[in-house]
């Protein structure tokens, strides 16, 4: 966007102030490294800073990505999160790698880092609840004995690792809605309940956007799918464009960034309160889901804010479809 990366951080600290006021439950912060535009590269420390500066709201990640982390690491971080904020803290867990072969290397990880996704979970949990095997006679200090809620970031096969793990599942509209179904499905056959989950928990993630009308709804959510659309044809993920330059690069895209564009747009929810509350009565009724993660990413901060207002009315502090989550 074109910001100082400090005044980024700085202003998600006062993001999530407004989210707890709006009523919001939950906060999370994502782990992107070496991406244009994107300052929350450490979102353990960034969860810090929020739950220093909020009062209620639990605060947690969305997620830290394992393969880039020891488990030991990550459940010391989480740990010191718990005892510090007791009973507001998320352990948000992901099995996603480097953006490119440059990051992973610098990351100390490769492309199939994620195929120990299953081990890394196994060891990480059982470093709070004392019964890791990886590594007889460590233990994670002061996170041993706590319980921290671990949420599984599905992506893949994350469906089934997540059940087998025994934590919630987070997962996305991003395949249509029947793969989506079907993986719900699968996730909660296959759950079996662990020292942090005692039944399965699904947190359905999609990206909405809330408007005076059906386009200024929409217009939000394309500086974000410009952005993805020049990152799958580039290989580098650039700073968000205000909407009305994305508008104007239309009608110059190539086939295949208009391909990507449009297919960035696909399965997310926009409009007006109504039609939201609409689109999201009919999510929560096909899946059953327990919450609803909302992702909002724009280049318009006060639109972007103005969004949260209006969903918190349609789904949170009037009683309506479910409990949110912003990320």
């Amino acid at each position: 966007m074109g910001r100082p990366e400090a005044e980024a951080l700085q202003e998600t600290v006062r993001f999530a102030r407004e989210a707890e006021a709006l009523g919001y439950h939950r906060f999370w912060l994502s782990e992107h490294h070496s991406v244009p535009g994107v300052a929350g590269s450490a979102p353990t420390v960034l969860a810090a800073a929020v739950a220093a500066a909020t009062d209620r709201i639990r605060v947690g990640t969305g997620g830290v990505m394992l393969p880039n982390h020891r488990p030991l690491v990550v459940a010391e971080q989480f740990g010191v999160l718990a005892s510090l904020f007791p009973g507001r803290i998320d352990m948000g867990l992901g099995r996603s790698v480097g953006f490119t072969d440059g990051i992973r290397r610098a990351l100390g990880t490769e492309k199939d880092a994620a195929e120990d996704f299953g081990a890394q979970l196994a060891e990480l949990t059982g470093y709070f609840t004392g019964t890791q095997t990886a590594h007889p006679q460590v233990h994670a200090r002061p996170a041993e004995g706590l319980t921290v809620p671990a949420f599984v970031l599905a992506t893949g096969a994350g469906a089934e690792i997540a059940a087998e793990a025994g934590l919630a599942l987070v997962i996305g509209d991003v395949r249509g809605r029947d793969a989506l179904l079907r993986a719900i499905d699968r996730y909660r056959t296959g759950f079996r309940p662990s020292a942090l989950w005692e039944r399965p928990y699904v947190v359905v993630s999609a990206t909405v956007a809330v408007a005076a009308t059906t386009e200024e709804a929409r217009r939000l959510l394309l500086p974000e799918a410009w952005a993805m659309a020049y990152s799958r044809t580039r290989g580098v993920f650039p700073p968000l464009e205000p909407a009305e330059d994305v508008l104007a690069r239309e009608a110059t895209m190539t086939p295949r960034e208009r391909e990507l564009y449009e297919a960035a747009q696909r399965g997310h929810v926009h409009g007006t309160e109504a039609e939201v509350r609409t689109a999201l009565n009919d999510l929560f009724t096909a899946t059953a889901a327990d919450e609803l993660l909302v992702t909002t990413s724009t280049y318009d901060r006060a639109a972007q804010l103005d969004s949260y207002r209006r969903l918190a009315g349609v789904a949170g502090l009037d009683g309506g479809v479910g409990p949110a989550t912003v990320a």
